[in-house]
Order: C-alpha cells, then sequence, then structure tokens
C-alpha cells in the first residue's frame, strides 16, 4: 500500500482510499482530499514535513502524519 507520505516531490498521484477516523478523516476530505482526486507533490520541508502539495488548483500543507492516512496510486 502507497500512501501519500511515500510520495516524491514532482511526482502526481491518485487519490485511491482515506483511512483515519471521525474528525481525521473530515478535516481531510474538507480540505478537497477525496477518492479519484489528482494530487501533485511540490516539495517537501528539508526536515520532511510538512508538504506542499497542489491539489484541485490550490496549495496545500500536509503534515506527513495526515499524509500516511491517504492511500494514493
Amino acid at each position: 500500500m502507497k500512501t501519500l507520505k511515500d510520495a516524491k516531490p514532482g511526482e502526481t498521484v491518485t487519490v485511491a482510499r482515506l483511512h483515519g477516523e471521525g474528525p481525521v478523516k473530515r478535516r481531510i476530505m474538507d480540505m478537497g482530499i477525496t477518492k479519484g482526486v489528482e494530487i501533485l507533490v511540490r516539495k517537501v520541508a528539508p526536515l520532511g514535513d510538512p508538504m506542499e502539495l497542489n491539489v484541485r488548483g490550490y496549495e496545500l500543507s500536509l503534515r506527513k502524519a495526515d499524509a500516511e492516512m491517504i492511500e494514493v496510486v
């Protein structure tokens, strides 16, 4: 299983599934990250946290802990 955390800068991935419970999952979905959405990994901070993403045409920063809950293909 590949998660968003494993994606490299410059890579475009598609969301396959969201893991997580209740409010955490809801927050991720509210950011526009839902099944079938393409995500471009723009860059990753020097220490690895956070990741800068391009989702649905806007910029988004996401912590690695949250990125681990997003299964991608």
